[in-house]
């Protein structure tokens, strides 16, 4: 028999709150898991159908309860979008966030944020992926990781260490904030000129470029390596999309440069930079990734 209350205004309206509260740490967990804002946006979706069904008198911690079906739901889509992005026409990169509004997207820290950051996660496997966030972006401890994961705690430091060592082989030490934002400013006034010259000046040496088009005509299928080759492709965007405006933004915890024409963002370039210079560019062109960018700066004033 099932014992459960019938659910009143009151008690739904109070559900809806304390929802709400934990609305962008459950977008952030999914998020960081997936990569991707609209697949993030769907797991939240599903946690507050459940947690409408759920008899909540008898959950003692909504926090913990909200964050273990976000986490399992999310699991289970990475699983499933793996053979998805296997069919995708080159490079796939993660849906950009606008952390402006909520610089963590609801973490403690800003952790397994940036986009190559995330790039790198998409290796691992959706356990392992989840085990690092949970650790190292919200910092829930090992037991309470286990108990998310279902896993023992042996398991799940195991889990975190690998993801740990795996992402210390991948990243580079970055530059500081504000000597990503002066390499960014002077990548943005040579892009606006098309210049070559001032783009290599900013480039290191290995720089790589990625680009997200998803099939899209004269979108690089490949990466494209090495300052000279990367900063003629970054020039030729200006005669790609002729009269465009060139802001910066801050997407992923840091700024980065967004391409408007006639009022529509046309592509968003996320950088990562160490004391070389501008070591990776990561352009997003495919239109639902700059739409689901655009759907983030609403994120947190939206009801369930």
């Amino acid at each position: 028999m099932d014992e459960r209350q019938p659910l009143t205004d009151d008690s739904l309206d109070e559900a809806a709150d304390a929802f709400q509260r934990l609305r962008p740490r459950l977008f952030g967990i999914a998020y960081r898991i997936l990569g991707s804002v609209s697949e993030a946006e769907d797991v939240v979706q599903d946690v507050w159908v459940r947690w409408q069904g759920a008899d909540r008198g008898a959950v003692l911690d909504p926090g913990a309860f909200l964050a273990k079906i976000a986490t399992r739901l999310a699991i289970n889509v990475a699983q499933s979008a793996r053979v998805r992005r296997e069919a995708y026409v080159g490079p796939w990169l993660p849906e950009p966030v606008d952390t402006s509004l909520d610089p963590q997207v609801g973490a403690e820290r800003g952790e397994a944020l940036e986009l190559a950051v995330l790039l790198v996660l998409e290796r691992l496997n959706p356990v392992e992926r989840a085990a690092y966030v949970l650790r190292e972006a919200f910092d829930y401890t090992y037991p309470e990781i286990a108990s998310m994961l279902q896993l023992n705690q042996a398991n799940v430091r195991q889990l975190v260490s690998r993801a740990r060592k795996h992402l210390s082989t991948e990243r580079r030490e970055p530059v500081d904030t504000a000597q990503h934002r002066r390499l960014l400013e002077a990548f943005v006034a040579a892009a606006r000129l098309g210049d070559v010259a001032a783009l290599e000046n900013v480039l290191s040496d290995d720089v790589v470029a990625y680009a997200d088009g998803n099939g899209m005509r004269g979108v690089a299928r490949l990466a494209v390596m090495g300052a000279g080759r990367v900063a003629r492709i970054t020039a030729f965007a200006r005669k790609v999309f002729p009269g465009a405006e060139y802001d910066v933004v801050e997407a992923n915890g840091r700024p980065g440069l967004m391409l408007v024409k006639d009022g529509v963002a046309v592509a968003l370039v996320n950088v990562t930079a160490g004391p070389d210079g501008i070591d990776g560019l990561y352009w997003i062109l495919a239109p639902d990734k700059l739409r689901a960018y655009e759907r983030s700066t609403r994120r947190l004033t939206g009801r369930p």
